[in-house]
């Protein structure tokens, strides 16, 4: 894995593209839960949009949330807060 794919410091890794709404209400969702997020645009982002497509099974789906060494594709807030607990509770709020 590299540093690029890796929740940053900044906050969950949040793969996302313009005009989404299982993005927008995922990112409503978790910025309500109070977790940082490091937003990355697919189509801004050929890294970002490269690094889903490798998680999705070579499609761009987004949302994609990134943890630690857990990827997941279109998750709820509760698989992501699950995560976080796993591997990066130094996030939580």
């Amino acid at each position: 894995m590299t540093d690029y794919e890796a929740t940053s410091e900044a906050g969950v890794a949040f793969y996302w593209r313009p005009g989404c709404p299982f993005c927008m209400a995922l990112e409503r969702s978790l910025n309500k839960a109070g977790i940082p997020l490091d937003k990355r645009n697919i189509w801004d982002d050929p890294d970002a949009a490269a690094f889903v497509r490798s998680v999705a099974d070579g499609n761009e789906t987004v949302p994609t949330v990134a943890v630690g060494q857990t990827f997941m594709v279109n998750p709820n807030r509760k698989q992501v807060v699950k995560a976080m607990k796993a591997e990066a509770p130094h996030l939580l709020p």
